[in-house]
């Protein structure tokens, strides 16, 4: 029992020491520079001229670093794009999801690339790109008897998720479906990244997430289950304001132009996602 207790404290810590590491990352990325169009900057105004000043999420699949180097799948992709067109973009790290609508309501950004799926709600409020790959919700949780199989076994339980997120939507319509309320709680100050390492650590009982950040993240934390589905597959497009419709259609076409490289885009998925993923219709 006492040797229980020390492999479980000893598993604390290390979460704990995680976590902590991925702030650490997130202050050191905003202080850093970085190779000429691809700066990572925090600033309340936007650069001007051409720059396009890009909200980008950091987690496993959107945007993080690793040896020293940037990446992630939507970070590479925009990469392609400024080398192509030659449009310098400016990447602006963000953890809380609210604050970086707020920023691109305000003007402060041109781009949000976020776990922010593309539903009707949603549509109202903000222009889409056409998907850049197909995502879903699902519950994180720490594995063991204790794991729930079924969404049913949500009934009058407590799930978190992050500040901003239309999740808490999902799970509200959720509870009417199987006729309980499912009670959310709201991450004010952390990401998707950072909820998984507080479920990991025994500090909250459930989150919900995109499966491409769960399904990442679940490598490096083994006591992970994120097999339990919340919702049906959504699309995930970059997002800009309403009213800008051009940059809107550039984006597009861009990303058309630099996907028809289709070795190196099925390279990059298998690096970030594990396997090649569905060609999706344009």
């Amino acid at each position: 029992m006492l040797q229980q207790h020390h492999t479980r404290s000893g598993q604390l810590v290390l979460y704990l020491a995680l976590l902590a590491m991925v702030v650490a990352c997130m202050v050191a990325l905003s202080l850093c520079d970085r190779p000429r169009g691809f700066v990572s900057e925090a600033q309340s105004a936007h650069s001007g001229g051409d720059t396009l000043d890009i909200a980008i999420e950091y987690s496993p699949v959107t945007y993080y670093t690793y040896d020293d180097t940037l990446g992630g799948y939507s970070y590479d992709l925009l990469r392609m794009i400024a080398d192509s067109v030659g449009r310098p973009m400016k990447f602006h790290p963000i953890v809380t999801l609210q604050r970086a609508l707020e920023g691109l309501d305000e003007g402060q950004y041109d781009v949000l690339v976020a776990q922010y799926p593309m539903t009707a709600h949603n549509r109202e409020r903000y222009a889409f790109t056409q998907p850049i790959y197909l995502d879903q919700q699902v519950l994180v949780q720490r594995r063991g008897r204790q794991a729930i199989a079924s969404q049913l076994d949500l009934a009058g339980d407590t799930v978190w998720v992050v500040k901003g997120s239309p999740m808490r939507e999902r799970i509200a319509s959720l509870g009417r479906e199987i006729g309980d309320t499912i009670h959310v709680r709201v991450e004010e100050q952390y990401g998707p990244e950072q909820l998984m390492m507080m479920v990991a650590a025994g500090e909250i009982r459930y989150a919900v997430v995109n499966r491409a950040i769960a399904t990442a993240m679940a490598r490096r934390l083994p006591d992970i289950d994120c097999h339990v589905a919340i919702s049906l597959s959504q699309f995930q497009s970059w997002v800009v304001a309403k009213s800008n419709t051009a940059l809107c259609d550039s984006l597009n076409r861009w990303h058309q132009a630099v996907t028809r490289d289709t070795a190196r885009v099925n390279q990059l998925q298998r690096r970030y996602f594990g396997a090649t993923l569905p060609q999706l219709a344009r």
